[in-house]
């Protein structure tokens, strides 16, 4: 327990561990796979107390993407993999979607997804544009596989000819790719709050916070091959699921200090327009937002920052 609450030191107003172990009050969203004909859904979803998860007054919250939640929680009912047939909704975090929010994707953009599995926020994305190339990477082969099975169930076989799905080290994409995109989405690896707390092996838990130093080396490894692949001009998105200091503002302040030609940029806007779905940690910087998981408003844990790219390095 000690180890525990060392975890939380400055979150002492409310407990976001007490909702992370409490699996029976975490709340999941549904997000519509706008290529798959589901007449009825919507309507049914209404009657079981479902509503759109996201205001429309958002700085950009695209006419196609639509994502439902409620109150109470509970789980929908998962729709299983059939090779052919596309999927009607994609089970989440209703957080997870800020930072596909934050990134605002437009048509006919080049985009990078650098660690895409499972493939959720890419399934997003393309809810909310079309872009000229996708780039969903996955490093890791059992996850790539994860990620293939994802993007085959939610698009349509002609839109697969604008996605390329790869198993580079994204830390290398960059020199690979260098300034090829408009848009990179870092939904970097992390220590996982929600996963780590939740698990039954204690050893497994400790192994997660030791590692904690050196995931802050990968995503900041990440994040410069990140910087790299985009157009001067472009922008990305950090994201993580960890409430740890150390992987999401100290790796954001380590990229402004190491890449001159990167800026942060404001998506207070964005956490003001769902300020009444989400409770963020209060305190940060314009270009960055914590998802605090409270009781009736179980999302999260997710960090969010934004930067742009002004020039060439």
């Amino acid at each position: 327990c000690v180890l525990l609450d060392g975890l939380w030191n400055g979150f002492s107003f409310f407990h976001p561990r007490d909702v992370l172990t409490s699996p029976w009050c975490w709340q999941h969203a549904l997000l519509l796979n706008r290529f798959s004909q589901s007449p009825g859904l919507e309507s049914s979803l209404a009657e079981q107390g479902y509503q759109p998860a996201f205001p429309a007054a958002l700085p950009y919250l695209p006419a196609a993407f639509r994502c439902y939640s409620r109150p109470a929680p509970g789980r929908f009912p998962a729709q299983k993999h059939q090779p052919g047939r596309l999927k009607d909704y994609y089970l989440l975090n209703a957080a997870s979607l800020l930072p596909v929010l934050a990134l605002e994707a437009e048509d006919g953009e080049d985009v990078l997804d650098l660690c895409a599995a499972p493939g959720g926020k890419s399934v997003a994305i393309l809810q909310c544009a079309c872009p000229g190339h996708f780039h969903c990477n996955e490093y890791d082969d059992l996850r790539s596989r994860w990620l293939e099975q994802t993007i085959e169930s939610f698009i349509p076989g002609p839109l697969m000819n604008l996605i390329r799905i790869s198993k580079l080290d994204g830390r290398q994409i960059g020199d690979l790719q260098p300034e090829f995109y408009d848009k990179v989405l870092v939904d970097a690896p992390c220590s996982n709050d929600r996963s780590w707390l939740f698990s039954a092996d204690p050893q497994q838990a400790l192994l997660r916070l030791m590692q904690r130093k050196e995931l802050s080396s990968l995503q900041f490894q990440l994040l410069r091959s990140a910087v790299k692949a985009l157009r001067p001009g472009g922008s990305l998105v950090y994201s993580t699921c960890t409430l740890s200091k150390a992987e999401n503002s100290d790796v954001i302040n380590l990229i402004l200090n190491s890449c001159r030609n990167v800026m942060p940029v404001d998506i207070s806007g964005m956490a003001r327009g769902v300020s009444q779905e989400f409770t963020f940690l209060s305190g940060m910087q314009q270009h960055e937002l914590l998802v605090l998981p409270e009781r009736g408003r179980a999302w999260g844990p997710m960090y969010v920052a934004k930067l742009k790219k002004v020039s060439s390095a």
